[in-house]
């Protein structure tokens, strides 16, 4: 049995449970079966010595997490949950908190596994990252997935991960990995395409693509956390902090106060987005914004980027994701695409990384804590 409790439960742990519960009645379970024992948001905690029913979780926010849940408190709930037996346990955090991340070797020292989404413990201060490494590095557990901190539920870590481990030669990683910013220049840079810059990041932002405030998404910040954990797990020693990140929010409006005036103001800058995709069109090239790492020269980057149309990256549609490994055995490269972004596959690659751990530790086993 691999138990787990969800710290966090919001959107994507709210998805996962779902496919928790369908999978608790489905033939999978008696192979790999899979008990929630723990969850825990900002306010209240709900923890279980044996499996949350399907019916509690199924009413989850009220049955478990409602008025009379105990008041939340995170030491509590990882000694408790250390403290559980018949089986391995992960703590699955569905946050983007730096302070929860920071906890994972708090977790990892208690001999529980961690799974995440969360791209802060990995792309934040090398020190964690080295300490998190180190602590999930024996082969007896307990581990430590974050397949969704890049491509929510595309095989992106897994994939890096497999050509490294077997000796391949990265040469560079490439990829398209903001679903925002593949909407955004999928339909304003092509060819025909006649909207404005200001008029698609308002149709992003009306379906939900974009951050509340669009500048999150425009400043690449979050593509350069991506690129940030690919190096790393590709061996490079490269950060946020010296990593050159293009920004593309005009100057002018990276201080004003609120997402309405950026918005109200963007069509300012209609004639410089404009141009520049006048002049990529005109030399039969697409505008993408892209992550590089680089890893023969250590040139990593997160830019907006010229691309010609006969490209996989120009041909992109909708949100989707691109990445290419370019490797000494795949000099032609080895392309991942799909959706990148959405609780539903974030979830499902939450739920890959928890099926991992309980093939190798969720008969308890293999974990000296169990």
């Amino acid at each position: 049995m691999l138990n787990v409790a969800i710290v966090g439960p919001g959107l994507v742990g709210g998805a996962l449970i779902e496919q928790l519960v369908a999978h608790t009645q489905s033939p999978r379970f008696a192979r790999l079966p899979i008990a929630v024992v723990g969850l825990i948001n900002s306010k209240r905690m709900a923890l279980s010595s044996t499996a949350f029913t399907a019916a509690d979780l199924a009413q989850w926010q009220t049955t478990l997490l409602g008025d009379s849940a105990e008041p939340a408190d995170l030491s509590r709930f990882a000694d408790t949950l250390s403290a559980v037996s018949g089986g391995a346990t992960a703590v699955v955090d569905c946050t983007s908190s730096d302070a929860i991340a920071a906890l994972y070797p708090s977790w990892l020292t208690r001999g529980l596994h961690v799974v995440t989404p969360n791209k802060k413990g990995f792309s934040g201060e090398m020190s964690l990252f080295r300490e998190i490494e180190r602590l999930a590095s024996s082969p007896l557990g307990p581990s430590v997935y974050h397949e969704a901190t890049v491509g929510a539920g595309l095989p992106v870590l897994s994939t890096l991960n497999d050509l490294v481990r077997t000796g391949d030669r990265i040469i560079k990683i490439e990829g398209i990995f903001s679903g925002t910013l593949s909407y955004l220049f999928n339909n304003f840079s092509a060819p025909g395409a006649s909207h404005s810059f200001s008029a698609c990041v308002a149709v992003a932002k009306a379906n939900g693509y974009t951050e509340p405030d669009p500048r999150d998404d425009l400043n690449g910040m979050d593509v350069a956390r991506k690129v940030t954990i690919l190096g790393r797990v590709a061996g490079l020693d490269i950060g946020t902090d010296t990593l050159p990140v293009e920004n593309i929010v005009p100057e002018a409006l990276r201080g004003v106060s609120t997402a309405e005036e950026f918005m109200e103001r963007l069509p300012e800058f209609d004639d410089h987005f404009s141009k520049l995709n006048k002049e990529a069109l005109q030399s039969g090239s697409v505008l993408r914004y892209v992550g590089f790492v680089d890893g023969v020269e250590g040139q990593s980057s997160v830019k907006l980027a010229r691309y010609p149309l006969d490209h996989p990256f120009a041909s992109l549609k909708g949100s989707d994701n691109i990445i290419a490994f370019t490797t000494e055995r795949f000099p032609n490269p080895l392309i991942i695409q799909g959706a990148g972004a959405g609780a539903a596959v974030t979830a499902f690659g939450i739920f890959s990384d928890l099926i991992k751990i309980a093939e190798r530790f969720g008969s308890g086993l293999a974990d000296p804590k169990f």
